[in-house]
C-alpha cells in the first residue's frame, strides 16, 4: 500500500505496510560528521526506511538518506560515495551495509572509548528519572560497564538526593533493573 507522508514540509511517497498515513513522524536531522551522533543518525535511519521505505529498491533507499548526509567532512564522503555508486566502484547489497559503511567512516574510532568518555559526562539534571534512564541505557549500550560498576556509574549520573534515598534504604537493590525500578518510584514521591 503506497502512502504519502509529510517529511519536513513537503509531500513524499512512502510505502511502509501497516502504517496509517496518519502517523506523525518527527522531523528527520541532518548529519554533519560528527562522530558521537552517528550512532543516533543510523538508528533514526533504520527505523525510518523499515517505516516508510520498505518496498524501494536499496539504491533508492540510500540515495534518500544521502539527502540527509549534509555539511562539513560529510559532503566530501557523500559526493565520492555518489560518485562511486554512479562508477560501479561500490555496490550495497542492502541499506544495513550502507549504514555500517557510514559508521565506519563517522564513527570516530574505538566505540567503547566513545562510550566511556559520553558515561563520564552524563547527569540527570533536571530531567525525570525515566527519561535519564533511557538516555543512560542508551549511552551506556556499547561500554564495557556491567555488574556493581554499571550501578555505581548510575548512582554517580543521579540527582543527590533520590542517590540518598536509595543508598540509605535498609534492602539495596540488586540488578542495574531494581535500581532503575526503585529510582523511578522514588522519582514519582
Amino acid at each position: 500500500m503506497a502512502l504519502t507522508v509529510q517529511v519536513g514540509g513537503t509531500a513524499e511517497r512512502g510505502v511502509g505496510e501497516g502504517i496509517s498515513a496518519a502517523t506523525e513522524v518527527a522531523k528527520l536531522q541532518t548529519f554533519d560528521g560528527t562522530p558521537s551522533k552517528v550512532s543516533r543518525f543510523i538508528g533514526v535511519y533504520k527505523l525510518y526506511v523499515r517505516m516508510r521505505l520498505r518496498k524501494s529498491s536499496v539504491e533508492e533507499q540510500i540515495q534518500w538518506i544521502l539527502l540527509y548526509i549534509q555539511g562539513e567532512s560529510a559532503d566530501i564522503w557523500k559526493e565520492n560515495v555518489i560518485k562511486e555508486l554512479e562508477t560501479g566502484e561500490i555496490e550495497f547489497e542492502s541499506v544495513g551495509e550502507f549504514l555500517v559503511e557510514i559508521k565506519k567512516e563517522f564513527g570516530g574510532g574505538d566505540e567503547e572509548l566513545v562510550k566511556v568518555a559520553e558515561l563520564k559526562k552524563i547527569e540527570q539534571g533536571g530531567r525525570t528519572m525515566k527519561e535519564f534512564i533511557q538516555d543512560f541505557k542508551r549511552t551506556v549500550r556499547g561500554s564495557s560497564y556491567e555488574g556493581c560498576p554499571l550501578i555505581e556509574k548510575f548512582k554517580q549520573c543521579m540527582n543527590g538526593s533520590i542517590r540518598r534515598k536509595l543508598i540509605e534504604a535498609e534492602n539495596q537493590p540488586g540488578s542495574i533493573e531494581q535500581w532503575f525500578k526503585r529510582a523511578i518510584a522514588l522519582d514519582r514521591n
